[in-house]
């Protein structure tokens, strides 16, 4: 691919959001380097891989390559014999614990049924999980090494802190002993990594030992006391016995590295290619892009296409076709109505979908592979070469000319603009002529009406304009094929307020010829507006006939459904009901045969006509019970509210509702301490307590409804509040609770000092309707949460 088109159509724009989207060094120097492909084979392969690290974006979450380091120097330092330093061996690690986490991601919630491209990768990544533990176990970080790295080092740093131990007491007794009035400070120095104390320089001679520096004013030396001289040897001979064992231990490591040395490689280069795959999907999720099919026979057809530099928010997605019934594609329109980046689209597609980036439009969208994209767009003015816009379009248009061939992809913008109209209009037609010939897949922008009535008059060549509404004088950045534009000055300068008489005029200076070509187009655009409208009317009748369909079909499926089983029920119930009719005839019959041979009395066969009367009536009760069972009014959200009282089915128990279904129609009920998730359709309202006493507001009829139950929770919070403003809210709260009925409540508390927790205890003796309380036990709170039982 030339580079001028790359940069024309704005390539490296997307490079550049694609580079930000990789993790390593590698990953990304990879993304900058990736051109446009013209094997189709190869654009397929990508473009699989793409899509196979889209699916487990989506699948599984996005898959980070930070820590991935270029360790490709130090690999072919370990190639010839050389040890490696901290720095690298960690750099080796960070490579081997992304790898390891890479190989994780690899097998979540995946199908093991199921292939893609992407599989071979992940299985041929190795962690060389004992590695990199061992280089964590010895290497803490750049500078410090692990003490655990081996016995020797262990041992050396023991005595090398038992000897900083004897310097600093020896030292010490100096500094806080007799020869305090001879130091400057009352301190312990280090000077050439040898420990010192500071002596004024008048007292030299009453502290012996060696002068290793001096203050600036000379006021103060620092001296190593004798009694430490040979304290800081044994200190300096052990610091080296450590340097000399760090570089056995990093040796060490290098040589089990070097072991792996073909492993790593591999790694790393798997590493770096999934950082690509991986970036290329996230570039696709960012636009909603999906995977174009692509064909060697130059067609194109794009649907709903977003450029994608633009906010996809606000982009109008546009249907182009190119290469099936026409090669030749002249797109015209008003200015900033979206021609050009028409063009752009186009372009910028073929030149992502052949790097093996996923394209922001819709799926089956196809796109052709080219040997090469040529474009002309934008102004071309160069100061420096002394060229006006039209000679440097020229140059530009007669270098395609030469280059282009049927495997090429050629875009013109404004093609012929620069120069007198009647010789642009001229010269465009010919060049454009000429590609046609040669069968180049072309798409032009003009303002020519010449080249709209060449469309029109030439098999193999269409014309396409950008949308425009006169009434709002904006563009609708729609492009529609098959439909020449109009210009639309003459409608655009009469609404911004232009004298009518002027455009009147104007309309006189057109030939007839150029009058009924524009009311030819006039007529063209209002015949499309009409059919688009009566099109979308249509479709909405299509769609709203289809739902009514499948409504009726999955209705009748239903009526069909629930009819067999209410058949087949019957049947068995009805079944059931003539062997059981059957049984009792059977049984009658031989009882009244039996009664009449043997001299039965009447008491014993009214006794069996009433056993038989018994079972029968048992019979229409269940029939009742089930009868009354199917009637049972189907509870719904809206039935429910806080505090009503229902029965949970399944747990045969009465309860009270403290929460609303949720979306999936569960919610909790408290049933005296116990408060369960149950579903809406194991619930069924009960009829309200009625309570009644002496004591009480009656009605007319001496009893009372209780209406608090509807909302007193099960459960007081008290935590935060002083022990008076608790006592208070907890007296109002168990006053209502009682009246509610409900059997415990849960006072929270907390644990705390325990102060709120006494309070609470001394004011619940004095309670006469509370008959019980005690803390709570495992899993209700424990000792900061109190259960109160009411008397009943």
């Amino acid at each position: 691919m030339n580079e001028k088109a790359l940069k024309t159509l704005e390539y490296d724009k997307i490079i550049t959001q694609l580079t930000d989207l990789a993790g390593s060094v590698l990953g990304k120097e990879l993304c900058r380097n990736l051109l446009p492909s013209s094997n189709l084979e190869s654009i397929r392969l990508l473009q699989k891989e793409t899509s196979d690290a889209l699916r487990r974006i989506y699948q599984n979450g996005s898959l980070s390559f930070s820590g991935i380091s270029d360790i490709r120097g130090s690999l072919k330092r370990l190639e010839i014999g050389s040890s490696l330093g901290t720095v690298e061996l960690l750099h080796i690690c960070k490579v081997l614990e992304v790898c390891s986490r890479v190989k994780s991601y690899s097998r979540q919630e995946h199908d093991q049924d199921s292939t893609d491209s992407l599989d071979e990768m992940f299985d041929a990544l190795q962690p060389l999980t004992p590695l990199a533990t061992e280089i964590r176990r010895c290497i803490l970080s750049e500078e410090e090494i692990s003490d655990d790295a081996s016995s020797t080092l262990r041992q050396i740093r023991r005595s090398m802190k038992l000897v900083h131990e004897k310097v600093h007491a020896q030292l010490n007794s100096m500094v806080n002993g007799p020869s305090r009035t001879y130091l400057q400070d009352a301190v312990i120095t280090m000077r050439n990594d040898r420990y010192c104390i500071p002596v004024k320089a008048e007292y030299r001679g009453q502290v012996p030992g060696m002068i290793h520096d001096q203050s600036s004013t000379g006021s103060t030396l620092f001296v190593e006391p004798v009694a430490v001289v040979k304290l800081n040897n044994d200190l300096r001979e052990l610091e080296l016995k450590e340097a000399k064992e760090i570089e056995v231990i990093l040796a060490n490591l290098s040589a089990l590295a070097a072991e792996n040395l073909e492993a790593l490689s591999d790694d790393l280069s798997l590493l770096t290619r999934l950082d690509f795959i991986f970036a290329r999907a996230s570039l696709s999720k960012s636009y909603n892009g999906s995977e174009p099919i692509f064909n060697d026979h130059g067609y194109i057809n794009i649907k709903k296409g977003r450029h994608p530099l633009l906010d996809k928010k606000k982009v109008v997605p546009i249907n182009i076709h190119l290469g099936k019934e026409f090669d030749l594609l002249i797109i015209t329109g008003p200015n900033t109505g979206g021609k050009t980046v028409s063009l752009k689209t186009v372009g910028l597609f073929t030149l992502m979908g052949q790097a093996g980036l996923h394209i922001p439009a819709f799926d089956q969208s196809e796109l052709a592979v080219f040997e090469d994209v040529y474009a002309d767009i934008g102004d071309e003015q160069s100061i420096e070469q002394n060229l006006s816009t039209f000679s440097s379009h020229m140059t530009n248009i007669v270098s395609i000319l030469q280059k282009a061939n049927e495997r090429s992809l050629v875009l013109f913008d404004e093609l012929g603009a620069g120069t007198d109209p009647t010789e642009g209009a001229a010269l465009a037609t010919a060049i454009l002529s000429n590609l046609h010939r040669q069968g180049i897949r072309t798409m032009a922008t003009t303002h020519y009406s010449e080249l709209k009535v060449f469309a029109l008059s030439t098999p193999g060549v269409e014309n396409g304009c950008c949308e425009f509404d006169v009434e709002t004088l904006r563009p609708t950045y729609r492009l529609l094929i098959g439909i020449p534009g109009k210009s639309n000055a003459f409608a655009i300068s009469g609404k911004l307020g232009l004298p009518e008489y002027i455009i009147e005029e104007a309309r006189g200076l057109l030939s007839e010829q150029d009058e009924s070509f524009e009311d030819l187009i006039t007529d063209l655009e209002n015949s499309r507006v009409t059919i688009e409208k009566e099109r979308e009317e249509i479709n909405q009748y299509k769609a709203q006939i289809e739902s009514l369909k499948q409504k009726l079909e999955q209705k009748q499926e239903r009526l069909d459904t629930s009819r067999e089983a209410i058949l087949r029920k019957a049947n068995e119930e009805a079944y059931t009901i003539l062997r059981e009719a059957k049984e009792y005839a059977d049984t009658t019959i031989k009882n009244f045969n039996k009664f009449g041979k043997a001299n039965i009395s009447v008491r014993d066969m009214e006794q069996e006509r009433s056993r038989l009367r018994e079972k029968m009536s048992s019979v229409e009760k269940k029939l009742t019970v089930k009868n009354n069972t199917k009637t049972k009014k189907t509870l719904t959200a809206k039935d429910l509210h806080i505090g009503d009282s229902v029965k949970v089915l399944s747990m045969n128990l009465n309860g009270t509702v403290s929460t609303l279904p949720d979306a999936k129609g569960y919610l909790f009920v408290q049933m005296g301490i116990l408060r369960s998730k149950v579903s809406l359709n194991d619930l069924q309202l009960i009829d309200e307590a009625v309570i009644t006493g002496p004591n009480l507001n009656r009605t007319g009829s001496g009893k009372i409804k209780i209406a608090k139950s509807a909302s007193v929770s099960p459960e007081i919070n008290l935590l935060g509040k002083t022990v008076d403003e608790a006592l208070s809210e907890l007296d109002k709260y168990l006053d209502d609770a009682y009246l509610a009925h409900l059997p415990s409540v849960r006072v929270v508390h907390g644990k705390g000092t325990g102060a709120l927790r006494k309070a609470v205890h001394n004011y619940l003796r004095r309670v006469k309707h509370v008959a019980s309380f005690h803390l709570g036990e495992f899993g209700e709170g424990d000792a900061g949460v109190t259960i109160v039982e009411f008397k009943k």
